[in-house]
């Protein structure tokens, strides 16, 4: 007990210091008559010794004659109304009163006061109402039974008579008082009711209850207290109908008070404020409708948040808050929620609903929504308000996609199915009405209908069966009276067709009114009709009768028939007689339209052809009377159509008998017309036939064609149906084509007479062309321009068919037209139309002319630049329509060389202009012309049959043909590279592997070939690479690329092909010319058309290994990288992501990665070596282009695709790095596979290969690196530079071995522990000569152990020196200065490094023996880490990074304390600890942390030198052991700050002891009081953060007293000067006052008042009233109102942070004003606004504070 109370008090300051305070003490007018009497200053010495005693107090009886002697001293001198020392004394009487004291203490100090206050009186507890309140506010809340009573009467004695100067504390008073109402049957509840009530009469009500409100909002633990009271308090005003007080000049501050208290976690406290609420505070109450609309939101959103806790009591308290009182009807009930809560309560669920859902306040506002749907009183009104919101809300939170947020359609799906299903759709359904009526619909009805019936889980009977086809019904139907442009009752009332019952059953059942309801019908108007006097008339309406009942009739139709026969005979008599009688008859006014309309409809499939023939009759002798006003008009569609086609049943197959008079009918109706119209209706019905599959149509017509004699030219007349018949040859569908073929067969007489129309078209005049030359890369083609734009696609598309007419026709077609001269023709106009057009000549056949008029008249034809835009698209297909007609032609005839060399040269130009012209449509086509054109030169019997897709090389049958053209090679090559070509690229690339064999190209053909496909596989992989990465991005418009997977596929299968023959064939003449380059200097490069001309080598096998400078190696290296890359980048597509390219990237990276996989594994099983060593050169390069970051497993994904065996990986890189050494040995005697690669890279390789292998599978290769590793440890002279990759190799192969049961093998684990062991101290050994020797690596390339002046022990850092343009030994310097510290690295590296497992983190594992690893870190710490200190000569103690990671690893290892407990004690007893910058402090936190737990009396050594001397010169001055003692004092508060919460509890009252020892030691000296205080209200923040409030109880006192001191004396004294040290004293104060105002911890809040006002005068000040807080007399005596340099506001901010968080010194008291004069204001502000503490500004603080380096 004796420690606890050395804890609770603190010494007396020395004399000289208290008189510094006198003239405080003593500010009255009388405080100057009284220090000058004898008797005064013989009780103010009475006073110190009493003061002085309360040092040696060790026990509690100890505690009670410190104040029995105080009590018997102040009795002594009663006639003094002044207390001597009262800060001090006050002080000690607060400690007496520590919880931890017995009651017998707490009496005696209660006695003390009680004799104090009675002396001073009501002026002079006025004066020092602060003083003596400091150990009196917070005691009550603690003290036993037995002394309440006493402190209530000191209270209601001396406090309540203060009556209005009871302001300023009013709010630490109540807080004082209010535990006393925790139990309304408590002991003093009534007491402390009625004390509350007194002191709420010495202030107004309204001031009073708004310090209510205050305590409500920031001090939880008395809530309850708070509402006991309150719920008497307001009882009582509503009774006296007081209501302005209850709301107070600020009704938003008890608005937010409720609020806080309804979020309180105590079910008692919610209860108690929703009772409050609905007893005093109703919605439909003043108070409550003058609030403004925010705070009422605030309200009710946190009432609403009650109902989430699914208490009963408080569900049914917020429901009668929400509809009035309980004992209403429900009728009032939802009276009351329409008047007064609904609106509101919408609104507020309404902004949480479409709130952001990362704060999770959407969902809760659903759950929310789905509690008051069990109250139906709320539940139905307000699914009325919200349904559609809480359906679009999902949509407005989903992504760019138009898909809802899952979670929040959850939780929709929810609220639908607790909801009334009829007002969820009366909703839906007037919205989507609104809509339509709005004529906009909006997406978001659609959205919503779409998510209730797809998305939603569940829906019941009544849903499915009576509200979703209701709805759909209703809006279908309103929608048809929308686009009708007529209103709903018209369109009711009218004939429509439709049912209006739907939408009035909507109306009915959800009591909708539709838009227009109310409007009045117009009414229907009837059609006049015309009267009737003749014969004529009256014949005409017997006759529409009679058609009428004939087209509703559905059986027994003979007699009608029979009856309108009668009367169209009648008709035609009487018409025919009436102009022979009369020769001037008169005019018979009529409508023939009209019995038109009625005579045509009983013109159906049943009409017999003989009434049919009357019909006929009669329309032609009506046509040609004059007397009928208006005349019967035949010459229009409906009546042709209808005539004709009735007609066309009679031109059926089995209607032989009417086929001759139904010709003849056709034929006369064609000629009383002036429009084609049989020919239209045909085409017509052969169209739809072609629609139908139906061949009746072209029987029809068959007969027709048949039947019509020549002289008719039916060719002519009948263009358009022979056409539409010939367009069925190249139909798709098989009865179409079957059909057309059918008619070609059974109908067509020749086939000149197709020949003879369609090539007269093609040869029209129109088509003018002009000679043009065309220049494409330097190269000169002839070609033709057309000057002006002629019907493109008509042309076409009698090429088009004409082609289906040549593969129908076949040889057949092929020797008519072979054999017929053209001037044979039967057309008039032909022969003269093809003279002019230049393809007709003496014996011109018609293929002579058709092969003319293809080649030159159309392929070598261009429209001009004018026309270029409208005519190039149709000018593309005419050409390609005449490439199919030429290959058609070539591969049926016989065609001689000279005709073939023609038409090689005439394709080869027309591929060369579509490259560089962008035509791609044209070059499949003529690909495939020009392969058919050089197989039957190459094999004239037969060879153009073969087929173009390459399957493999075919064999060389050594034959050689006629030279090349000069133009195909180039065009080759420029159609791989031109990006605009590669969506034919394929096409390419089968023509390519299929032609070469027949072209015998020279073999170096095939590597410029491989590298243009090697650089089209690395565009593509550009490309997928670009819009994968460029689409993620949420918001970015949609991606366009054209590469695929089978594009990928099908440059790698040729590739491949090409790689392989290049291995096979060698070219004795372009090595020699590569050797006479490296002669002259420089390497050659054949160009490309370097090997066309040129003799061709005689191919032969290679040797077994290539050279670096063959073809084939050059070919097989950039085909190795080639698929590395895209083996690699296809791994980085994102298969996560939720957008739609995943699935194409997806069959991208799978199939292509497959087939790169398959590629490689043929390399590899050739030339194994060679392919290794180009993937650890890949390797190299992808580190390198990640420096500083962990390289992926790409690469190693690839070699284990191709070695399924670790070990031979193993055996593969430690054979080339041992051969690469003991070539530098040897002077490079020896070839390697491949000379970039170093010996380091291969170990940089394979350290990462090792650390992808698992644990079973690094046991197997374990043999062979350790046998590497030995002979790398035997010398290590020799591999001095590969030393440190060498360890991280092992390190990694280690980690992996100890993972599994092979260590329990003792030969295993003592083999890898020795051997682990050496290696690491023969790196440790090289590390630490450095230090001693400078940069010892730099030495001559030629000296051993150096590979090609590359050299880095660690990955991350040889990669670095990989720049390409450096030579050898530039490298070698670059790399010299990081050699060290890389060294230093390889064991110092964090863990959190991906690419190698650093050495120290893994030791545990690998070395089990703790003397071990005692022995490495002992080694590590002398020769590295003591030598980096030693090195430091700075006033700075910042070691390199690299050493604090090796000490934090280090500290994690146990058992290793005695290797680094030395080193860290060392620096941090440095006098340049603090020197260093904040972030390395912050790496020294763990390493003082670990220091204090596994050493405890280091941390109770730092404690006893915060007071004790650090030095035993007896010649060190006062000052110079008081700043030893701040500095001390520092590394404690580093301690501190480094714990955790709570970390250090027992020893705080050690450290607190020491705290006041240390004030009470401080020296006059300014600058060292100055220091010492500064550090020590830095060590109090720290406690604050670091100790939970309740535990720093005991240290309130004395931390309250020192700030009073302070800020008093700037009161009372002189101010400290601009430059003083002084001023960063009172910084420091100031800082821990703000600290302490924004964790506004509930024990300061009693005694915030002191400091700031913590009231509402803070901002509203009322009349006459004057600041008594120190902080507002401090601006208020300064006048420094400072606003334009104010630090960064509290209250302005989402977090709340200190103000002077960014303010490290001052030099000015000044600058200091604008914190003085608004920090009242902004902590009131930051309290009113609820705001959270940024605890990382407040860490960084003291971070920054501590540590003064930059």
């Amino acid at each position: 007990m004796a420690t606890a109370w050395n804890a609770l008090h603190s010494p007396s300051p020395s004399l000289e210091a208290c008189r510094s305070y006198i003239h405080f003490c003593f500010r009255d007018s009388n405080s100057v008559s009284v220090q000058n009497d004898p008797k005064f200053k013989k009780y103010t010495t009475a006073i110190e010794k009493c003061l002085t005693s309360f040092d040696n107090v060790h026990e509690w009886a100890d505690f009670i004659s410190f104040l029995t002697r105080l009590l018997k001293t102040m009795q002594l001198y009663m006639q003094f109304k002044e207390i001597p020392r009262k800060v001090i004394v006050a002080k000690r009487l607060a400690q007496c009163l520590n919880p931890a004291l017995p009651t017998g203490v707490h009496q005696r100090a209660l006695d003390v006061y009680s004799h104090v206050l009675a002396l001073l009186g009501p002026a002079g507890l006025k004066r020092d109402l602060a003083i003596w309140s400091l150990g009196l506010f917070p005691f009550f809340e603690y003290a036993a039974t037995s002394v309440k009573p006493t402190l209530l009467n000191l209270f209601t004695m001396h406090y309540i008579p203060l009556q209005g100067a009871l302001r300023p504390a009013m709010k630490g008073l109540i807080v004082a008082l209010l535990p006393g109402l925790e139990e309304e049957t408590g002991e003093f509840f009534d007491k402390v009711l009625n004390l509350l009530g007194q002191l709420a009469e010495t202030v107004s009500e309204s001031f009073f209850l708004e310090n209510i409100w205050l305590i409500l909002l920031t001090v939880p633990t008395v809530r309850g207290p708070a509402l006991n009271f309150l719920s008497r308090r307001l009882s009582m005003l509503q009774r006296m109908r007081l209501l302005r007080p209850v709301k107070g000049t600020d009704v938003g501050l008890m608005i937010r008070a409720f609020a806080a208290a309804l979020e309180d976690e105590h079910l008692l406290v919610k209860r108690g404020v929703l009772d409050l609420l609905d007893q005093s505070f109703r919605i439909d109450g003043a108070a409550f409708k003058g609030a403004p609309s925010e705070d009422q939101t605030i309200l009710m959103k946190a009432t609403i948040g009650v109902v989430l806790r699914r208490d009963l009591t408080l569900n049914r308290r917020v429901y009668h808050w929400l509809v009035g009182s309980k004992d209403e009807t429900s009728e009032n009930q939802v009276a009351y929620l329409k008047t007064h809560s609904l609106d509101l309560l919408a609104s507020t669920l309404r902004k949480d609903i479409y709130g952001s859902p990362m704060n999770s306040n959407t969902v809760r506002s659903y759950k929310i929504f789905i509690s008051f749907l069990d109250k139906w009183e709320i539940g139905n009104l307000l699914t009325e308000k919200l349904i559609l919101d809480a359906f679009r809300a999902p949509f407005a939170a989903g992504k760019v996609d138009g898909r809802p947020d899952p979670e929040l359609a959850a939780a929709a799906n929810d609220v639908y199915e607790r909801a009334e299903l009829l007002i969820v759709w009366k909703e839906l359904l007037a919205s989507m009405l609104s809509s339509i009526h709005s004529g906009s619909v909006v997406q978001q009805d659609l959205d919503v209908l779409r998510l209730v019936v797809m998305d939603f889980r569940s829906h019941d009977e009544e849903a499915r069966r009576v509200h979703l086809p209701l709805y759909l019904s209703a809006v279908i139907q309103i929608a048809f009276v929308d686009m009708s442009a007529r209103s709903l009752v018209e369109w009711e009332n009218g004939d429509s067709g439709l049912s209006p019952i739907p939408l009035t059953r909507a109306k009915q059942l959800y009591g909708l009114r539709i838009e227009g309801e109310d409007e009045d019908d117009g009414g229907n108007l009837l059609m006049p009709i015309t009267p009737i006097s003749s014969s004529f008339q009256l014949l005409l309406k017997l006759s529409r009768e009679c058609a009428s009942d004939l087209s509703g009739a559905t059986s027994d139709k003979k007699e009608l028939f029979s009856s309108l026969g009668s009367m169209l005979s009648l008709l035609d008599a009487l018409v025919l007689r009436s102009a022979k009688i009369t020769q001037t008859p008169p005019i018979i006014p009529w409508d023939p339209s009209s019995w038109l309309e009625a005579i045509l409809p009983c013109i159906t499939q049943d009409l017999p052809f003989e009434l049919l023939d009357i019909l006929l009759q009669l329309l032609i002798t009506l046509s040609d009377t004059p007397f009928l006003e208006p005349p019967v008009s035949i010459d229009q569609r409906s009546v042709m159509g209808t005539l004709l086609s009735q007609l066309f049943l009679y031109l059926k197959p089995y209607q032989a008998p009417y086929h001759v008079r139904s010709v003849h009918w056709i034929w006369t109706l064609e000629d009383r017309t002036r429009h084609a119209h049989v020919e239209s209706l045909i085409a017509s019905r052969l169209s739809d036939a072609n629609m139908k599959c139906d061949p009746s149509a072209f029987d029809e017509f068959g007969v027709l064609w048949r039947h019509t004699d020549d002289t008719f030219l039916p060719g002519i007349r009948l263009k358009i149906p022979m056409l539409i018949v010939l367009d069925c040859l190249r139909s798709g569908d098989p009865s179409l084509r079957r059909t057309g073929e059918t008619w070609m067969r059974t109908s067509l007489k020749s086939y000149l007479r197709i020949l003879d129309p369609i090539l007269h078209d093609l040869l029209s005049p129109n088509i003018l062309r002009v000679p043009h030359t065309a220049s494409f890369n330097g190269r000169q083609i002839r070609c033709f321009l057309y000057p002006r734009a002629f019907d493109q696609n008509y042309v076409q598309y009698l090429l088009e068919t004409l082609l289906a007419v040549t593969k129908f026709g076949g040889q057949g077609f092929i020797r008519t037209a072979h054999t017929t001269p053209l001037r044979r023709t039967h057309h008039p106009t032909l022969v003269s139309t093809a003279e002019k057009g230049n393809v007709l000549h003496a014996e011109s056949t018609y293929i002579d002319s058709l092969v003319e008029l293809l080649l030159h008249r159309f392929m070598q034809t261009d429209p001009a630049p004018p026309l270029v835009v409208g005519m190039q698209p149709h000018n593309i297909r005419i050409k390609s329509t005449c490439v199919d007609l030429i290959q058609s032609i070539v591969s049926r005839g016989e065609i001689d060389s000279t005709s073939l060399d023609n038409i090689e040269a005439s394709l080869i130009s027309q591929l060369y202009i579509s490259v560089h012209s962008r035509q791609l449509d044209l070059q499949n086509k003529l690909l495939h012309a020009l392969h058919s054109v050089i197989v039957s030169s190459s094999h004239p019997q037969g060879g153009a049959q073969r087929s173009f897709v390459p399957d493999a090389f075919p064999p060389d049958r050594g034959e050689a043909r006629r030279s090349i053209h000069p133009l195909l090679l180039p065009t080759i090559l420029d159609a791989m590279s031109v990006s605009s070509n590669r969506a034919i690229l394929q096409h390419w690339i089968d023509f390519v592997l299929m032609t070469l064999a027949e072209l015998h190209a020279p073999s170096q053909f095939n590597l410029s070939v491989s590298e243009c496909i090697c650089r089209q596989l690395r565009l593509r992989l550009a490309e997928v690479l670009q819009f994968s990465s460029g689409s993620s991005p949420k918001g970015k418009a949609t991606a366009f690329s054209s590469t695929t997977d089978s594009g990928f596929i099908t440059l790698l299968n040729a590739l491949e092909r090409l790689v392989l023959a290049s291995l096979v064939k060698n070219d004795k003449q372009q090595l020699g010319d590569e050797s006479e380059g490296e002669k002259g200097g420089t390497e050659s490069a054949p160009g490309l058309l370097g090997f066309v001309f040129g003799s061709e080598p005689t191919p032969e096998v290679l040797n077994d290994q290539i050279t670096a400078k063959s073809p084939g190696y050059r070919s097989l290296r950039e085909a190795t990288r080639t698929l590395h890359t895209i083996w690699s980048s296809t791994a980085e597509l994102n298969h996560e992501s939720s957008l739609a390219i995943n699935e194409s990237l997806s069959l991208i990276s799978g199939r292509v990665r497959l087939r790169c996989s398959k590629v490689l594994e043929r390399f590899f099983k050739h030339l194994s070596n060679e392919v290794f060593e180009f993937l650890v050169e890949c390797w190299v390069e992808q580190a390198n282009n990640q420096l500083g970051m962990p390289v992926d497993m790409r690469t190693i994904d690839v070699v284990d695709a191709l070695v399924y065996d670790a070990r031979t990986v193993v055996q593969m890189t430690c054979e080339g790095f041992m051969n690469r050494v003991v070539t530098q040995l040897d002077r490079g005697k020896k070839t390697l596979p491949n000379p970039d690669i170093t010996d380091l890279h291969l170990l940089g390789f394979l350290e990462d290969y090792l650390s992808h292998l698992e644990g079973p599978i690094a046991v197997q290769v374990w043999p062979r690196l350790a046998q590497t590793v030995r002979e790398v440890v035997a010398t290590p002279q020799v591999y001095r530079a590969q030393m440190f990759p060498v360890l991280r190799c092992m390190t990694v192969a280690c980690e992996k071995i100890a993972q599994t049961s092979a260590m329990e093998d003792r030969k295993l684990r003592k083999d890898i522990q020795d051997l682990y062991v050496k290696t690491v101290d023969n790196c440790v050994l090289l590390a630490g000569k450095s230090f001693d020797q400078g940069n010892w690596i730099r030495r001559s390339t030629k000296e051993p152990g150096v590979s090609s002046g590359r050299v880095s022990p660690s990955m991350p850092v040889f990669l670095r020196n990989l720049e390409h343009g450096v030579n050898g030994h530039e490298r070698l310097l670059g790399a010299a200065s990081n050699e060290t510290k890389a060294g230093m690295t390889v064991v110092a590296e964090p863990a959190s490094t991906s690419h190698a497992s650093p050495c120290l983190p893994n030791l545990r594992k690998i070395l089990a023996d703790t003397d071990k690893q005692l022995g490495v870190c002992s080694n590590i710490v002398y020769y590295i880490v003591n030598n980096a200190s030693k090195a430091r000569s700075s006033k700075t103690l910042d070691l390199d990074d690299y050493i604090l990671d090796l000490l934090s690893e280090m500290v994690k290892i146990p058992g290793s304390s005695k290797a680094w407990k030395p080193v860290i004690l060392d620096s941090f007893n440095d006098a340049r600890f603090f020197n260093s910058r904040p972030a390395v402090g912050q790496k020294w936190k763990p390493l003082i942390m670990a220091l204090v737990d596994s050493d405890k009396q280091s941390l109770s050594d730092l404690i006893a030198r915060t007071t004790a001397a650090p030095s035993t010169n007896i010649f060190t001055s006062r000052e110079t052991e008081m700043l030893l003692r701040s500095l001390n004092l520092r590394r404690l508060s580093f301690v501190l700050y480094s714990g955790e919460k709570n970390h250090f509890l027992v020893q705080l009252p050690t450290i607190q002891e020491k705290l006041v020892d240390v004030l009470r030691m401080i020296s006059v000296s300014p600058i060292v009081q100055s220091e010492a205080r500064t550090i020590v209200f830095l060590c109090m923040r720290i406690l604050i953060c670091r100790l939970s409030p309740h535990n720093m109880n005991s240290f309130w006192p004395t931390i309250l007293t020192e700030l009073y001191r302070t800020f008093e004396q700037l009161l009372t004294s002189i101010a400290p000067p601009d430059g003083s040290e002084e001023l960063t004293f009172v910084l420091s104060a100031c800082k821990l006052l703000d600290l302490l105002l924004v964790l506004q911890t509930e024990e300061f809040q009693v005694h915030e008042w002191i400091f700031t006002t913590d009231t509402i005068d803070a901002i509203l000040q009322p009349d006459g009233w004057s600041p008594t807080a120190l902080m507002d007399r401090t601006s208020q005596a300064a006048h420094a109102v400072l606003r334009n340099h104010l630090p960064s506001s509290t209250g302005t901010t989402q977090l709340r942070r200190p103000l002077l968080h960014a303010i490290r010194s001052i030099s000015s008291l000044s600058q200091l004003g604008p914190f003085f004069s608004t920090l009242s204001m902004l902590s009131y502000e930051s309290t009113y606004a609820r705001s959270l503490i940024d605890w990382d500004a407040v860490e960084q603080d003291f971070l920054e504070e501590m540590f003064e380096g930059l």
